[in-house]
């Protein structure tokens, strides 16, 4: 059931959007407010997906609204109704946060569209800050080598700034456990954080997910889309895996960066987006410009932060907190009483050549804990933990 505040202070229009509405989507739960005033006790009191608020209204006029509104629940997407005369004003409503605007009188089509992308974004949101709390803790940076308090260092200097990073490392490293990092200890930290692998996406389709589309645009475009850098504004978007995306999508999220502005795939309106942008690669960036499979001036819009995550052979200390991390993390998933891992244990999985990285010493742990005895031990490690 998604809630809808409609504040406007013409009845007539009042009648009309919840009339549209609700003959639109029987689980809209529409409520109204006459003014501005009424309107924002109204989300003070209540949890709202969406609030419709007309522009010129007695008392508080939506400017004010939105305003007021951005500092109580900042989460909720405020769509502005705007007059004819209004167009002005309800540009600027958006550089202070709205959604977007429709005119009077409202267009069926514009309004449905406006509304249905409006609370897509609204759910992404609370999806994403209900899975932050599931996995905060998993995020964790668990080693104290220098390599890792150099890189702990960074991410405090670098979070509170708006400079885009670039990580990089070999597979396995943790490189998302800094762009987790990096977004949890900035001021974008209450907005969401999109996360895109641009390897697990097909090269045509990329585009459409990371910029959205409009009904129509392809074969399978059934209806209007927003795409992750929406979905991302006011939060930090991850573009995992950045080494594999295409030239065409590098070429708009070049535009992105330095324009701050997208186009959905198939229309013509640009779309103004406040994100900030952390990437990461397992791959040589200079040596893919050099062979013409990545463009030079993104790597330098990206690449104003380099953080350079080790890979575990280079980070040998870090081993036995990682094992002991990963006994209790895997006990706790498990339901069962956390193994000890004998100092000899450790000692060996100290040795090993770990190729695979800290997702490779998670398996083996996971593996010695199911397979091993009660105490892991050395044999155990012998005989379960061989590459």
């Amino acid at each position: 059931m998604s809630k809808i505040l409609i504040i406007e202070d013409e009845a007539s229009i009042r009648r009309v959007l919840v009339k549209i509405l609700s003959e639109e989507n029987d689980t809209y739960q529409v409520d109204e407010a006459e003014d501005g005033v009424a309107g924002l006790e109204k989300i003070k009191n209540n949890d709202y997906d969406l609030v419709l608020c007309d522009i010129k209204m007695p008392k508080m006029d939506g400017v004010e609204v939105l305003e007021e509104a951005k500092k109580i629940k900042p989460e909720i997407p405020m769509v502005m109704i705007s007059g004819h005369g209004d167009m002005e004003t309800a540009i600027h409503t958006m550089r202070l946060g709205a959604f977007d605007y429709i005119s009077k009188p409202p267009d069926l089509n514009r309004l449905l569209n406006t509304v249905r992308n409006a609370l897509d974004k609204k759910q992404l949101v609370v999806e994403n800050k209900i899975l932050k709390k599931k996995v905060s803790k998993n995020y964790e940076m668990i080693g104290e080598s220098e390599a890792i308090s150099h890189i702990k260092l960074m991410i405090d200097k670098v979070a509170q700034t708006e400079a885009r990073v670039l990580i990089t490392g070999p597979n396995g490293t943790g490189k998302e456990l800094v762009a987790h990092q990096l977004h949890e200890k900035s001021e974008r930290a209450n907005f969401p954080l999109i996360e895109v692998n641009c390897a697990a996406i097909p090269s045509e389709l990329i585009e459409s997910e990371l910029f959205g589309h409009v009904k129509g645009a392809f074969t399978s475009a059934v209806k209007d889309r927003a795409g992750k850098f929406e979905a991302a504004d006011k939060g930090t978007i991850f573009l995992d895996e950045i080494g594999d995306m295409s030239l065409s999508a590098q070429a708009k999220v070049l535009r992105a960066l330095q324009e701050s502005m997208i186009t959905r795939v198939g229309a013509e309106k640009d779309i103004k987006v406040d994100v900030r942008v952390v990437a990461a690669t397992n791959k040589d960036l200079k040596t893919e410009i050099a062979e013409g499979r990545f463009r030079e001036d993104l790597y330098h819009r990206l690449a104003v932060i380099l953080i350079k995550v080790p890979p575990l052979n280079e980070r040998r200390d870090d081993i036995p907190a990682l094992i002991r991390h990963f006994a209790a993390k895997i006990a706790s998933e498990q339901g069962n009483v956390v193994k000890v891992f004998s100092a000899q244990a450790i000692q060996l999985l100290q040795e090993y050549d770990w190729t695979g990285n800290i997702r490779e010493l998670r398996n083996v742990v996971e593996r010695l804990i199911i397979l091993g005895g009660n105490e892991i031990s050395e044999t155990d490690v012998k005989m379960f933990a061989s590459k």
